[in-house]
């Protein structure tokens, strides 16, 4: 890696020692299919993962990356060829399948949870990917995720707001029951039709729909829902998640991917992830004093 002064985003050597095998083999693989032409790699990856987690941690525009990374262009080709090439999703699996044993769970998870997030967008969103919820009032792309129990991603959609609740859950089942055949519980809320229960039966996943109690006012925890939940509000840390910036969907929950692997990275080596509500030096003092 080139010598530079350090970003808060950047990994530390534990953190690099997690990610770097799954990198090291996907260039070890890349030059076995020629597509290098012979020629040594130019890049160092851990640059590069460097500057993609200072894209989604500080929510900069890929033009303006800090010039002591990469150049943008490269940092962004790489990003794409991981999206496509289902790196973040690997990244995301092998360090979930490590913090559930270091949580005394089993690798793979027989229960999970169902949410969705409607968020707006950017300019550089096309029109054909976005959409109204009309519920929440919001213009823009609709994220429905699954989590284990520990709130732990197991899978992410991205829409336009306006699909049904009910049609991304059917499409994320289908990918639970391909990747997790464990599962055989699923908790979501009220949003969820019928349909989808009995689409989780036929799967053999038992669905239970968890709603608030009557007369419930203000934020309330659900029983087993507030995983998730919590899931958006880890999310929310990364600035690149505050609006979808993203052209297209899939480079959107590469996005989320990039970000639960940042944090699972975090908690496997007991590293602090960093507020942006931390008080600053100066602050600080005012407090103490």
């Amino acid at each position: 890696m080139s010598k530079r002064h350090p970003y808060p985003s950047d990994l530390s050597d534990a953190r690099w020692e997690l990610i770097e095998p799954v990198l090291s083999a996907w260039r070890f693989e890349r030059r076995g299919r020629a597509l290098d032409f012979g020629r040594p790699p130019e890049h160092d990856l851990r640059d590069i993962m460097d500057a993609i987690l200072y894209v989604v941690r500080t929510g900069v525009q890929w033009r303006y990356l800090p010039h002591d990374f990469p150049h943008w262009n490269t940092v962004y080709g790489y990003f794409a060829r991981w999206q496509q090439e289902g790196v973040f999703a690997q990244l995301n699996g092998l360090l979930r399948q490590l913090l559930r044993q270091k949580e005394g769970r089993e690798a793979e998870p027989s229960a999970c949870v169902i949410d969705a997030q409607s968020v707006k967008t950017s300019t550089s969103v096309l029109a054909s990917s976005q959409g109204v919820d009309a519920g929440k009032k919001i213009v823009g792309r609709k994220r429905s995720t699954v989590t284990d129990t520990l709130g732990l991603l197991l899978a992410a959609l991205v829409t336009a707001a306006k699909v049904q609740d009910s049609i991304a859950g059917t499409e994320l089942l289908d990918r639970v029951a391909a990747e997790h055949p464990r599962v055989r519980k699923v908790w979501v809320d009220g949003g969820y039709r019928q349909q989808l229960v009995e689409h989780a039966a036929a799967l053999g996943i038992d669905m239970e729909i968890t709603q608030r109690k009557p007369g419930t006012r203000g934020f309330t925890p659900i029983p087993k829902r507030w995983a998730v939940e919590r899931t958006y509000g880890w999310l929310m840390l990364h600035r690149r998640l505050a609006r979808d910036y993203e052209t297209l969907p899939h480079r959107s929950e590469a996005v989320i991917h990039i970000a639960m692997t940042d944090l699972m990275a975090r908690r496997l080596t007991s590293e602090n992830t960093i507020s942006w509500r931390e008080p600053t030096p100066w602050n600080q003092s005012r407090i103490s004093g």
